[in-house]
């Protein structure tokens, strides 16, 4: 489902339509781009898929959808640049009906009773990947139908998504439980048959919308479990580092295959087991990435903390790229690519979306 080379990483963007995307995506067999993971583990970036999109001879309201959906992400970013770690906290407002800090256990072992929800977690477990509304189903059921903070169910969906991305996850799940929006998302069953090819009823869900903030947590949701989860990192030598070489640090977020080209320089993918500790993944999210690092030529993967590698090579020859997570780096920091120059918290994202239109308009 999601090759690792690179060349067929391109072509998929190349493959992209976005007037069926803006007319389909929300439909489980929509036309969607799956370029989410590539994006979030740094191949591409969201400015690449935007500049093929404006090259295309199509009007700009056959597009928008599609841009407005690909700056969502910068967005997420956004925050967790400026907000830090209390993006892993109540953002904006106290989640409401709280009645645990756990997950239900029927979500975990796909039997909510729910088919297409099921067959959606299921699909998770065995690509790696969900569909974005079933993303939103999921979580309005684990938080808002039974009521569980939304801190530990988007730890266990982050767990298992290639295209994990703490930022976009987590601040997803406030929007749907409420704490980073005005309101809950909830999806009834009719809502589910619609988009996801289903004609189930008689269910928990199968209820009018005024009627979720009476509804009591169904029986089948009321068994909860803590999720908890390592991260196998792969078994490799510590490799023989060249410490008078500028050098490349690579991570989770950064595989960036064109990063100084075919430059004669260091490359090290760096897994930092601390950095697993707080955002662990799945083995299946390790070998994506192991694949990925293969679209870098002579790349060295070395399993360990960043300050191993600062007692031993220069910092002044050390380069990374920006993001949150590296805030113990040191070197010479870049930017990352962005699909436009908007900056800084907002606390909406039209409000950024609107800033961002405004910057196309003065193009």
């Amino acid at each position: 489902m999601f090759p690792w080379e690179i060349d067929k990483i391109k072509n998929r963007i190349q493959e992209v339509d976005p007037v069926k995307y803006g007319r389909t995506r929300n439909f489980e067999q929509g036309a969607l781009t799956y370029l989410s993971p590539y994006i979030s583990r740094g191949v591409i970036t969201t400015k690449q898929v935007f500049e093929h999109i404006q090259s295309l001879p199509l009007e700009w309201q056959q597009i928008e959808k599609l841009v407005q959906e690909l700056a969502w992400r910068d967005y997420w970013q956004q925050i967790w640049i400026e907000k830090g770690d209390a993006i892993n906290n109540d953002l904006k407002h106290s989640q409401s009906k709280v009645a645990n800090n756990e997950i239900a256990q029927s979500i975990v072992r796909a039997n909510t009773e729910i088919t297409a929800v099921d067959a959606g977690i299921n699909s998770l477990y065995e690509t790696g990947y969900m569909h974005n509304h079933m993303r939103m189903y999921t979580a309005s059921i684990a938080c808002n139908i039974a009521q569980s903070h939304w801190r530990n169910p988007a730890q266990w969906m982050h767990y298992h998504l290639l295209d994990g991305d703490w930022a976009s996850n987590a601040l997803s799940w406030q929007w749907v439980a409420g704490s980073n929006a005005n309101k809950k998302y909830y999806a009834n069953q009719d809502n589910i048959n619609k988009y996801f090819n289903s004609d189930q009823k008689n269910t928990f869900l199968d209820v009018p919308y005024e009627a979720f903030d009476d509804l009591n947590i169904p029986s089948i949701l009321q068994e909860t479990q803590a999720f908890s989860a390592t991260t196998n990192l792969p078994q490799v030598e510590i490799p023989t580092l060249e410490l008078d070489k500028k050098t490349l640090i690579y991570n989770y977020y950064n595989l960036d295959p064109d990063w100084y080209g075919n430059d004669d320089m260091q490359r090290i993918l760096l897994l930092e087991p601390s950095f697993f500790e707080q955002y662990p993944v799945s083995n299946q999210c390790i070998d994506f990435v192991l694949d990925l690092s293969k679209n870098i030529k002579d790349i060295k993967i070395m399993v360990g903390a960043f300050s191993e590698l600062a007692n031993k090579i220069p910092k002044d020859l050390i380069y990374y790229k920006e993001h949150p997570t590296n805030a113990h780096y040191n070197g010479h920091e870049e930017p990352r690519d962005w699909m436009f120059d908007i900056k800084g918290y907002y606390p909406s994202f039209f409000g950024f979306w609107k800033k961002c239109k405004k910057e196309l308009k003065n193009q």
